[in-house]
């Protein structure tokens, strides 16, 4: 078996895609199903179970050849890496998944920050809820991700980055201008918009209430929104009022566009957290991104 063959299959695996794995990798798919028909003769196993290219996924065999693989084309990129740092380049493709907020809110600088001092790598931002990228960890779609919950498992490793609050928003206008807080029992009677149910905010949001013994379900809920610049239109235009970070409502606030209206006895904080695979060895270059943004 050689990288190349190595690689293919862990792609096919990844995007349980023939054809999505030839795209990324810019080879035709024939060569594609030529490198995995090729491990599969070498090893005297079926790796892939084929259901047309819509339904690929690892067989048993391919299970444990795919946990192997990941380490052995890990360590490649560590020579390859170091190599690189002796010669006094680092370069490559960096890919990163993270939720909402951080994607939207706290990874543009970081990644400017972070290319600035390694002008040769290039980036590839993959938007998940914190719960998709726990799941794709898990089960070795990607390498990393940063998230908004921490959801304990003995698999993984998470990393505090921030701290951030989840904040309840108004318009800026009549009735709320001159209101300086609320209490749950009254926001019931509001029309509220939630994120979905795997986002972080909601996690951190359902936490608070149920100290309180109220739940999500107690909210007149009107509409179920996973992006937070169309949240923040909706509020602004009067659709309803929401709970939302901090972080995305910097600007709004400060131009007097929205308006905090704090929840009696209910602060909602949560962190950011850098999470990946407890065993599984990171990339060098996810490595170097890693350290960087926890010295930040």
């Amino acid at each position: 078996m050689d990288f190349k063959q190595l690689q293919s299959f862990v792609s096919v695996v990844k995007l349980k895609s023939f054809s999505k794995a030839a795209d990324m990798m810019y080879l035709t798919q024939p060569t594609v199903s030529g490198h995995i028909q090729a491990l599969e003769n070498e090893l005297g196993a079926i790796l892939l179970n084929r259901n047309g290219n819509k339904n690929i996924s690892a067989t048993k065999a391919g299970g444990i050849l795919f946990s192997y693989a990941l380490d052995i084309l890990n360590k490649r990129e560590n020579v390859l890496f170091d190599l690189s740092k002796f010669q006094g380049s680092i370069a490559g493709i960096l890919e990163i998944s993270a939720s909402t907020i951080p994607e939207q809110y706290v990874l543009p600088q970081l990644i400017t920050n972070f290319n600035n001092l390694y002008p040769d790598v290039h980036f590839n931002l993959m938007r998940y809820d914190s719960q998709q990228v726990i799941d794709k960890i898990l089960c070795g779609e990607i390498d990393f991700g940063i998230v908004g919950f921490k959801k304990e498992l003995p698999q993984l490793t998470y990393m505090e980055l921030m701290k951030d609050k989840i904040i309840l928003i108004a318009p800026a206008r009549k009735p709320y201008l001159s209101m300086e807080n609320i209490d749950i029992q009254s926001l019931l009677e509001l029309k509220i918009l939630l994120r979905e149910a795997g986002s972080g905010t909601r996690k951190s949001l359902e936490n608070a209430l149920g100290k309180h013994n109220f739940s999500v379900k107690d909210f007149n809920v009107i509409a179920y929104i996973e992006n937070t610049e169309t949240i923040k239109e909706c509020v602004k235009n009067g659709l309803g009022l929401s709970f939302i970070s901090e972080k995305a409502v910097e600007q709004e606030i400060e131009h007097n566009v929205l308006k905090i209206l704090p929840v009696k006895n209910m602060e909602i904080e949560r962190k950011f957290y850098f999470v990946y695979h407890k065993t599984r060895a990171l990339s060098p270059l996810a490595e170097t991104f890693k350290l960087f943004i926890l010295n930040c």
